[in-house]
């Protein structure tokens, strides 16, 4: 452990600390969208947007390289494919009636066949398999950058707004009789979630981004009774699981975005068969 600081500070590392930054600040966002997910059940529609993101990613990069648009990168388009998949089921769940499990499938399978084929006629070598398996170690300081906003996006209403956030999470139609906006709130927590799943997808890609966003709030929730104690423990375990997968791939030399979900799944397993000798009715 003293080597892996001492080399931490070794100037051809900063790469390694730019990843244990951003698992830093991406703990606090995970903790609290990834409890509101996991409470909602809602974390089949994070996997739609996940996945449409690579569409915006194959259909920004095809404008950027043969339409000339300099401005249409990679990240932007991931953004725009995830906000509008969270926001398309979550319209037509809400007014249209149909059935959410099927309109997520739909956009699951589509946006992501959307995003193989633009990638596919996309001049030029592209790296369509660092968005499906993510490389934490080689995060920008656009996404640390991004990661700050987000997480004030999130923390801040989320600390103003923690009772109506508490109430439309757990009984919406008594929420919606007091006169809170639950469509509205409910509409907000896809764009956030759809948000935080972009920036996931640089920690551990497209493939694995349920796992990080369920497993520390699903772990936590094993051991809490109240939402804001979950979310508490959340952001400790997505702390505990980034900080801890990347310490372990740097001994074993594994991809870190496997051993990072291989370890919270590992303590996910734990909670579930120690979580009710904790917590207390």
């Amino acid at each position: 452990m003293s080597s892996f600081i001492n080399e931490l500070f070794k100037p051809e590392l900063a790469f390694l600390r730019n990843a244990i930054l951003l698992g830093l600040l991406a703990g606090p966002v995970l903790g609290v969208i990834g409890s509101m997910v996991v409470t909602r059940r809602i974390s089949s529609l994070a996997g739609a947007s996940a996945h449409t993101a690579l569409g915006g990613v194959g259909i920004a990069l095809f404008l950027q390289r043969v339409a000339g648009l300099s401005w249409c990168s990679g990240s932007l388009g991931a953004v725009a494919g995830a906000v509008f998949a969270a926001l398309l089921v979550g319209i037509v769940s809400i007014y249209a009636r149909e059935r959410e499990d099927t309109v997520i499938a739909v956009v699951w399978a589509l946006g992501m066949a959307v995003g193989l084929l633009f990638l596919d006629r996309t001049p030029g070598y592209v790296d369509w398999q660092g968005y499906l398996f993510g490389n934490i170690l080689l995060i920008s300081r656009e996404s640390i950058i991004m990661t700050i906003v987000l997480d004030v996006l999130v923390l801040v209403p989320a600390v103003i707004f923690y009772n109506s956030v508490l109430a439309t999470t757990f009984d919406p139609v008594f929420s919606h009789l007091r006169g809170l906006p639950v469509n509205l709130i409910y509409l907000l927590l896809l764009v956030l979630t759809a948000l935080t799943i972009v920036l996931l997808i640089n920690i551990v890609g497209i493939i694995l981004v349920i796992a990080l966003l369920t497993l520390p709030a699903a772990s936590a929730g094993s051991w809490t009774k109240h939402l804001w104690s979950m979310m508490l423990g959340a952001t400790v375990l997505s702390w505990i699981f980034i900080v801890g997968g990347l310490l372990a791939s740097y001994y074993t030399d594994l991809p870190a975005g496997p051993v990072i979900v291989v370890i919270a799944s590992a303590v996910y397993l734990v909670s579930l068969c120690t979580g009710k000798f904790i917590k207390k009715d």
